[in-house]
């Protein structure tokens, strides 16, 4: 028997090219509890943060600032992914942020 809830952590460093950061599963709605976009880096870098559905791409936050030797969230609540629905980042910058997810799949 399959589990009915798993917890997932995804992790990245972000670079000028969208990368997708996570795919719903097709036998599981997902939902995204957390997103925070760490610079790492002694320069201001800005950070793009976007929900692919099957008929649209939505930028959830779009060239948002992050100071320098800080940290943002880039999602103020939760975000519920359908079945292959994905989300992706870009930095202004390379080798600058760093992502981090925390995402809950449940079973269909």
């Amino acid at each position: 028997m399959a589990n009915l809830n798993t917890f997932k952590n995804i992790t990245a460093n972000l670079t000028s090219s969208n990368t997708t950061l996570y795919t719903a599963p097709i036998t599981s709605t997902s939902i995204i509890l957390m997103g925070q976009v760490t610079n790492i880096t002694s320069n201001t870098a800005d950070v793009t943060f976007a929900l692919n559905t099957v008929s649209a791409n939505t930028e959830l936050v779009y060239n948002l600032e992050v100071p320098p030797n800080d940290a943002v969230n880039v999602l103020l609540g939760k975000l519920v992914l359908q079945n292959s629905h994905s989300i992706y980042a870009s930095s202004s910058s390379n080798n600058t942020l760093k992502i981090t997810l925390s995402v809950l799949e449940t079973l269909n």
